[in-house]
């Protein structure tokens, strides 16, 4: 029975000084998750060192191939769809040395038992920075301004002649905007945010940030932000603290005029009273570029929605930056497979 899995093994000097030619008996096994942009398996097939195996499909590897292809493996790339937990890490054995994720969130790893076991961790951060704060923003304003739902009347034949009232929305000129995590993409969405001639810029967090002087951000506890923001925007890491934090009561404490975004993590946003508080008119409308699960049932009752926009997580889905990122899984890797300091390693 055939499966998407190939073999590449690669046989060409590595770029780096600490490089040297490898031998077929000394390269370390590789496992590859997914097929990922080819800027990041040109620099893993020309380093000399690796023997690639690699799921060679756009879909999710089958945990059963995933299990099997990672046996024996001394580093692994693997996406933000795979679950990376103590079963993985017992099929790979000893030999595992380092995984190198091909995304800025890391709750797919099993960081407590990847620490106890000494293997290192890259990530991509930064480099998808940019490409996700502008898809916030065209999230935001295309379900603001009902931008869907008028291209779907257009194409049903639903456009009939102006009408005073018809599909208005809300616009971003003298607003309150809320942006729930001020990091980098939280940061990045305000200064595009700003130029539309937002009023106010409202952001809460762990503590104040000095660079929130540069888009006049005011620092205010989270009940003040949800109720006072015409925009509640959510760039926040998963975490225990942020989990279901978008709950009843955090939806309840919003303007009825209010849209929500939320481009962090799915698991942030409780989607029960999402769906209870848009269905009931408590809040005006909301943009998703995350959900729980992914993808999310067809039959998902927001989906049935007007007022609710759904993408398929694809806040970094831009050539530019997928290929970057591609590139800087490569470099994380096989810095960690010959013992180097990563372009960008997460301290566990």
């Amino acid at each position: 029975m055939k499966t998407a899995t190939s073999e590449v093994t690669a046989v060409k000097r590595l770029p780096f000084s600490f490089c040297s030619m490898q031998s077929a008996q000394q390269l370390v096994k590789v496992f590859v998750t997914r097929r990922i942009p080819q800027d990041g398996m040109k620099i893993l097939r020309q380093a000399g060192m690796c023997n690639l195996s690699v799921w060679d499909s756009d879909e999710p590897v089958p945990r059963a191939e995933l299990l099997k292809g990672v046996t024996g493996a001394h580093g692994l790339v693997c996406l933000l769809s795979d679950r990376i937990d103590t079963e993985v890490l017992d099929a790979a054995g000893p030999n595992l040395k380092v995984i190198s994720t091909m995304s800025v969130g890391f709750d797919h790893l099993a960081m407590d038992e990847i620490k106890k076991r000494g293997i290192r961790v890259g990530y991509t951060p930064d480099v998808l920075t940019d490409a996700t704060a502008e898809l916030t923003v065209a999230l935001l304003l295309a379900t603001a301004r009902r931008l869907p739902e008028g291209v779907q009347e257009v194409k049903s034949g639903g456009w009939s002649t102006w009408k005073p009232l018809w599909l208005c929305g809300y616009g971003l000129s003298g607003s309150t905007v809320g942006v729930i995590g001020l990091g980098r993409i939280g940061l990045a969405i305000a200064r595009r945010l700003m130029p539309f001639g937002v009023k106010k810029l409202l952001y809460t967090g762990r503590g104040a940030k000095p660079e929130a002087k540069e888009v006049e951000g005011e620092f205010v506890p989270l009940d003040t932000l949800v109720s006072e923001s015409d925009f509640v925007v959510v760039s926040c890491s998963l975490t225990p603290d942020t989990q279901d934090l978008c709950d009843k009561a955090f939806f309840s404490k919003m303007k009825s005029s209010a849209v929500f975004i939320n481009t962090s993590r799915g698991a942030v946003v409780n989607q029960e009273d999402l769906y209870e508080a848009l269905s009931s008119g408590r809040i005006a409308a909301a943009g998703l570029d995350v959900t729980t699960p992914e993808p999310l049932p067809t039959n998902h009752p927001l989906l049935t929605l007007n007022n609710c926009v759904i993408l398929p997580h694809i806040g970094s889905a831009t050539y530019a930056t997928r290929g970057t990122m591609a590139e800087l899984t490569a470099n994380n890797l096989l810095a960690g497979l010959t013992g180097v300091a990563m372009p960008t390693e997460l301290k566990i």
